[in-house]
């Protein structure tokens, strides 16, 4: 039989051999925690390390004893706005520790808050560089505003302080604006808030007809604003059509949010403040502008009463007036016509006497000179004419009814034709 010694004599060797090794006590070490609890003041978790595809390789338990952990607890919380809880990256001093009874631990002594810090902040740069390089990052800030947005959904927790305080804010305001809000139910914290968040939004944009979506939670522990730390989240609210407001927690807390959405304000009431606001400068524009209105208009009907009265007084001897002076155009105009008629009809009808004188000699040389040339065409004319001719002893000879000017025409036997003065005779060619 093999000789044996017991599991707590071998833990107790382990602690011994751990206890000597100075490579294990106060060692700086990251990883992720998980499983956390307090109990009797000390608080125990899991620490995780997780490769780049989030697949685990290594583990280990912690503690930190309840003489130390009240003050880190507290510096952490100060410095990072978080508390001690699964899911966060951590940089602590570590020494291990083998108890025969409850096995190996990592003591933690010590933390450094600036690594948690970065490490918050490195995954919220990932991912505003990520949609970034989408091209969604400015989609939902690019949205136009309405001039006054009346119908606004509401993303909140029912009965949260912070949704009452902004439902007070909008509803009771000093200019009695008024507006049609409607709840649309949230987690607003923990792993459930962002597809929570998520459902609401989509439900806002199956139902339509909305100004705007307004995404408020009053304040909190900074661990408590981590579930906005979410892409899917994000993206959804960068994507969205219709202008998002995000009023989360105080002042001084900033999420992943609020880089992607079209509006931020410091907190739920402040969201209801910039409604109102933007409302009410509306309302002022629209006063100045009856005022312009109103000013144009009194400047035009007094313009315009000036110019009544003065017509009025005016009207009653314009006609006269305009009477007279057309009669001593009238008058003027006849006198100008008279003396310039008889001085130019005069002239006229010298002129006119000479043309007559003149037309009647030249008429009368015209029809001498055409009876002349008519007579003495008429004297060519009979001379030339054929009976003329036949008168002075000439004949005309035709054969087959054709005029003959050469004996080559005439063959024996044809009828021979010949017109004399005073008659035709036929005879036969031999």
């Amino acid at each position: 039989m093999q000789e044996s010694i017991s599991l707590f004599d071998l833990n107790s060797r382990i602690s011994g051999v751990l206890t000597r090794e100075a490579g294990v006590r106060n060692v700086w070490v990251t990883a992720e925690l998980s499983d956390v609890s307090v109990r009797r003041g000390h608080c125990y978790m899991e620490l995780l390390q997780k490769d780049e595809n989030g697949v685990q390789v290594a583990k280990a338990r912690g503690v930190i004893w309840a003489s130390s952990y009240a003050q880190l607890s507290r510096d952490f919380s100060i410095s990072t706005g978080q508390r001690f809880e699964t899911g966060i990256k951590l940089m602590v001093k570590v020494s291990a520790t083998m108890h025969p009874v409850f096995g190996l631990s990592l003591v933690i002594t010590d933390l450094d808050p600036d690594y948690t810090m970065g490490d918050l902040l490195r995954r919220r740069r990932e991912i505003v560089e990520r949609l970034t390089r989408e091209g969604v990052i400015n989609m939902n800030r690019e949205l136009v505003w309405p001039a006054v947005p009346q119908r606004i959904a509401v993303i909140s927790a029912p009965g949260a302080a912070g949704y009452g305080d902004f439902m007070n804010q909008l509803l009771n305001n000093s200019s009695r604006l008024r507006f049609r809000p409607r709840l649309f139910p949230a987690v607003m914290q923990g792993e459930k808030a962002a597809a929570s968040i998520i459902q609401a939004l989509n439900s806002i944009n199956a139902d339509g007809g909305w100004d705007c979506v307004v995404i408020i939670r009053g304040g909190g522990a900074t661990s408590d604003l981590q579930c906005f730390e979410d892409y899917g989240l994000a993206l959804n609210i960068a994507q969205f059509e219709i202008p998002v407001i995000i009023g989360i927690g105080h002042e001084r807390d900033v999420t992943l949010l609020d880089y992607v959405a079209n509006m931020r304000v410091k907190t739920p009431t402040a969201a209801a403040e910039w409604l109102v606001g933007r409302g009410e400068k509306a309302l002022s524009d629209l006063d100045i502008i009856g005022q312009r209105i109103y000013k144009t208009v009194s400047e035009l009907v007094g313009g315009c009463k000036e110019q009544l009265s003065y017509y009025s007084g005016i009207l009653p001897v314009l006609p006269r007036e305009a009477v007279g002076r057309a009669s001593l155009r009238l008058n003027r105009a006849v006198a100008l016509l008279s003396g310039v008629s008889a001085s130019r009809l005069s002239p006229a009808r010298s002129r006119l006497d000479v043309i007559a004188s003149n037309v009647a000699t030249v008429s009368a040389r015209a029809i001498s000179g055409a009876r002349d040339r008519l007579v003495a065409a008429e004297q060519l004319i009979a001379a030339l004419s054929p009976q003329s001719v036949l008168n002075r002893g000439y004949s005309i000879t035709r054969v087959n009814g054709h005029v003959v000017i050469s004996s080559g025409q005439i063959a024996s036997g044809d009828v021979i034709e010949t017109t004399l003065s005073d008659g035709t005779i036929r005879s036969v060619s031999i």
